[in-house]
């Protein structure tokens, strides 16, 4: 997967790249960069953002800026990109972030994901260079870039190799392995402590037992009201 961010903060990504997992992700030929669309600005001074038509409080990231940054990574027209490759707009009113998204953003080659600021994107981006719009929830960040590890971390996880051990991707929590439900319990050594003991079936050895007691234990999860 080559995955692009274009943000203001660049260096914010510096510290998710030197996360174990990410680590694992570029050593096997996967590249995530980081763009700061700053500096492809056709505007004096660095602007990419004015003040909203209509009035308003906060400012809007221009069209005509994200247009020259996209050009510039990319030497076409940000309405052609999208016709082969995801441009991703992270915003609140996206499509909600799930595992069945992840998955399906894993099996794409080629991704890239526009973080907004301030009060968010010129509606002209969302319209014509977007591919999707994605959030993390409904609430509202100061920016895109918290979004976009998010969705990136969800994403590189699941490739191969990743994890060390491919295995731990499969029966997660919302997983399709789970039919959707959170995951089940895990204890660890010691085996009791302060008189709480660790379930007897996780300690019999009984792999049938025990995987009849996990898949029992997330459906009960399941149907549990959220506190």
């Amino acid at each position: 997967m080559r995955a692009d961010v274009f943000t203001l903060f660049p260096q914010w990504f510096e510290w998710f790249r030197s996360q174990r997992h990410v680590q694992n992700a570029l050593a096997l030929g996967h590249t995530v960069d980081a763009f700061d669309f700053r500096t492809a600005t056709p505007l004096k001074w660095g602007q990419v953002d004015d003040t909203p038509f209509g009035g308003g409080a906060g400012m809007v990231l221009r069209v005509d800026t994200m247009e020259a940054a996209l050009r510039e990574r990319y030497g076409e027209d940000p309405v052609a990109l999208k016709s082969h490759r995801r441009v991703i707009a992270l915003t609140p009113a996206g499509r909600l972030l799930d595992d069945a998204l992840a998955s399906e953003l894993a099996a794409e080659e080629e991704i890239t994901l526009l973080c907004g600021r301030y009060e968010g994107f010129d509606e002209r981006i969302l319209e014509h260079f977007v591919s999707d719009q994605v959030s993390i929830g409904r609430y509202v960040l100061a920016g895109g870039e918290l979004a976009a590890m998010v969705v990136l971390d969800t994403m590189l996880r699941k490739l191969p190799g990743v994890l060390g051990d491919d295995e731990s991707a499969v029966e997660e929590s919302f997983s399709e392995a789970l039919e959707g439900a959170p995951e089940y319990p895990h204890y660890t050594r010691p085996a009791e402590w302060r008189g709480w003991a660790v379930p007897d079936v996780l300690l019999s050895g009984h792999h049938a037992r025990v995987d009849e007691w996990r898949r029992a234990q997330s459906r009960l999860r399941a149907e549990r009201p959220l506190p």
